[in-house]
Formats: C-alpha cells, structure tokens, sequence
C-alpha cells in the first residue's frame, strides 16, 4: 500500500519533521501531542517511541488496541498516517525503533521506560 506512494511520500517521511499523534480519549475527544514518528513503508507501519508511563500509552494500553493518527505538516505538503495502534515493549523491538529514530531525528536519551507504539497504517492522506 505505502509503497506505492512514491519516491516524494518515502523521502517526506524521512526528513526531520515534528510530527503530531492523535489518539481518542475514552470520552471520545482527541488526545493530541507532539512526537517524533519513523514510518517503516515496506510494513506500513509508524512508530513513535516514548515513556510507558505516559497518557497515550496508558490510553492504548486500557483499550488493547486504538485508533490513531499521526501526521507532520511543512509548508503545502502534509501527510497523515491513520491506523490502529498497539504498545509494544519487548527489548528488541524498544532497541530497533530507538534506532529508527536516532537515524531520521537524533540518537534518544535513555529511558528504562521507553516502549514504542506501533501504527499499523491503514490510510493515508496528504499533498505528498
């Protein structure tokens, strides 16, 4: 699905953009904050690493899996990623999207917290 983007969508997704994730409360507002994403296109999926202890993590955890978007603007061209999104804490997956990371933004501080939230994208939408 991603990989039929094209050359201008992989390129976007690679340069360093800040980027935004959207997961919905359990009232069924939108929880938005800023974070850093790497898109994996062969797999179609958007990580984005951060503490375990945060609101969004504990938002996906409750629900088991939830819905959520993730999206970064610059200048006319946008794009945004929605999908389903779980938690993921095995080392080796904390490991391999800390490198992700470090190689489209810069190498993260440490955090024995850390997990990762994994998008599987399902839509994508933008001017890319």
């Amino acid at each position: 699905m991603l990989s039929s983007k094209g050359e201008g969508f992989r390129a976007f997704w690679t340069e360093r953009h800040l980027c935004t994730l959207t997961t919905i409360r359990p009232d069924g507002t939108p929880h938005v904050v800023p974070v850093g994403v790497t898109l994996d296109v062969e797999t179609a999926t958007a990580r984005v690493i951060t503490s375990g202890d945060s609101h969004k993590v504990r938002q996906i955890l409750a629900a088991g899996s939830a819905p959520a978007a993730v999206c970064q603007v610059d200048g006319r061209r946008w794009s945004t990623l929605e999908g389903r999104a779980v938690v993921r804490q095995e080392p080796e997956v904390v490991e391999d999207a800390e490198r992700r990371y470090a190689a489209r933004y810069r190498t993260p501080r440490p955090n024995p917290r850390r997990v990762v939230i994994e998008i599987a994208v399902t839509r994508v939408l933008g001017t890319v």
